[in-house]
């Protein structure tokens, strides 16, 4: 008996999306269906190209249907449309579908490094990454993506540079190096509400955030000038970061702002021996996640290499993309963005199941 294109949906019907926890049927992941002579061919859409678990999707939905009498192949292609958090964001007119803000409570932990990273990591999966370096009073962003200036205006707007596969906009581009900005609230206001609306990013599936340490001026016209996807916080392990990443995440508790969950930077420094030095304490990431009811994104080690991308402009998940730290954070970027899918489900839009013959 010859299989049918019904046969194989209701073979895929009984495949769950593990984040989602529906099957690939119900939620319109399956695409360009076709059945000729026992040859099944198809589409999985993800709901990122980052997808953490692409390669788990596939190996069960190719034997769910290999498993049907009369099928004698099976051609998975795997593509994806992320999903918009659905936030309106026309007032700024900037067609982004997940806006991040990194946050840290205070200065020194690393946090524009993750920030860098988590979005050349995005963009190696084939995602439109923008990098917004909202640190006014220190933009480092500039150096660590090896950008000092911005190409030509387009149509009387800023053009973002580009590297890495990722957008970037920073003040950083616009002031003499070494020149201090000594600028009160309103001035700090405009210049990102400028960053967003007056900047042709184009349009983009994560916008990540660089916000300076803190929690003042910078935090607060950022949340009233752009619905925010959720934040993210950095912290060392140790107490008195946590502390202070602490007061980081109740701000975006007041703002309203979700939070996506926590990452522990300089977790620890791994020794030749193969032992763990714990240079800042242990497990102070995860203990503020557990203590606040927030994931838990995961822990980044410590290593030279960090330093060296970061003051090349050469970002590690570049320069070295094997080592501890690389990994790590290419799995924080995989996290993050099945956190923001999970989120914006609800706002999906319905997608039609195409049946080719």
């Amino acid at each position: 008996m010859a299989v049918s294109t019904t046969d194989v949906l209701t073979a895929l019907s009984m495949v769950q999306e593990p984040e989602l926890h529906k099957d690939l049927v119900t939620l319109n992941m399956i695409q360009d269906l076709a059945v000729e002579d026992g040859k099944v061919s198809f589409e999985i859409v993800l709901t990122t190209p980052a997808c953490p678990l692409r390669t788990r999707i596939e190996s069960e939905a190719r034997a769910a249907v290999a498993a049907l009498s009369g099928v004698t192949q099976v051609d998975i292609r795997l593509g994806s449309n992320v999903i918009s958090d659905g936030k309106p964001r026309g007032l700024m007119n900037l067609p982004v579908k997940n806006a991040v803000a990194v946050a840290s409570g205070k200065g020194g932990v690393g946090k524009s490094t993750v920030a860098v990273n988590l979005a050349v990591a995005l963009a190696e999966t084939g995602a439109r990454v923008g990098l917004l370096d909202a640190d006014i009073y220190g933009p480092n962003v500039p150096t660590m993506m090896g950008v000092d200036r911005l190409p030509p205006f387009d149509n009387g707007k800023l053009t973002p540079a580009e590297t890495y596969g990722v957008k970037m906009m920073s003040i950083g581009f616009l002031v003499p190096p070494g020149k201090p900005l000594i600028w009160r609230g309103p001035m700090l206001h405009s210049a990102i509400r400028q960053f967003l609306s007056d900047v042709a990013w184009g349009e983009l599936d994560y916008l990540i955030i660089d916000l300076p340490p803190g929690t003042g001026d910078a935090q607060l016209s950022l949340a009233q000038s752009l619905p925010l996807s959720g934040g993210v916080i950095v912290t060392l392990p140790q107490m008195v970061s946590v502390e202070d990443a602490a007061r980081g995440l109740a701000m975006f508790n007041e703002l309203n702002v979700p939070i996506l969950g926590v990452i522990e930077n300089m977790s620890y420094l791994e020794m030749p021996d193969g032992t763990r030095m714990e240079v800042f304490g242990r497990g102070g990431g995860e203990m503020l996640a557990q203590n606040e009811g927030v994931p838990f994104l995961g822990a980044i080690p410590m290593d030279p290499a960090v330093r060296k991308g970061g003051d090349d402009g050469k970002p590690v998940i570049v320069s070295q993309p094997q080592s501890a730290p690389a990994r790590a954070l290419r799995s924080l970027a995989e996290q993050l963005a099945a956190r923001l899918s999970v989120n914006a489900y609800q706002n999906q839009p319905a997608v039609t199941i195409n049946v080719v013959g």
